[in-house]
């Protein structure tokens, strides 16, 4: 496992993301009132870049193309891809899988990501 500086933790606002490249994964480090996190930056459902998504009640992060919804906290599904209606139809061949996510420290107000 492989540690990487990512930022300043001045230089991620609350509520905002950073799409970062380690180790070969493509990572978003979150900042959310809890704290920061990171997850895969690929939706789990038909892998649409989770960095065109939005920041929802706090702790979720929004697909942009099917609105599937993720604890950004543990990457559990909150809510499996919903639009457009017959979306549900390509949910039987892609069941619902949490984001790969990804230890985060905070070392004298720099925000370093695990790999």
């Amino acid at each position: 496992m492989s540690k990487h500086l990512i930022c300043n933790e001045s230089e991620l606002p609350l509520n905002t993301m950073k799409a970062v490249k380690l180790d070969g994964n493509n990572v978003l480090v979150y900042h959310i009132e809890d704290g920061f996190y990171a997850t895969q930056s690929s939706c789990t459902h038909v892998f649409a870049p989770l960095k065109k998504g939005k920041i929802v009640d706090g702790c979720k992060i929004e697909c942009p193309l099917h609105r599937a919804r993720f604890d950004i906290r543990s990457g559990e599904v909150v809510d499996w891809a919903n639009f457009p209606p017959g979306i549900q139809l390509l949910n039987a061949v892609r069941k619902e899988k949490a984001l790969a996510t990804y230890s985060v420290s905070l070392e004298e107000g720099n925000v370093f990501v695990s790999v």
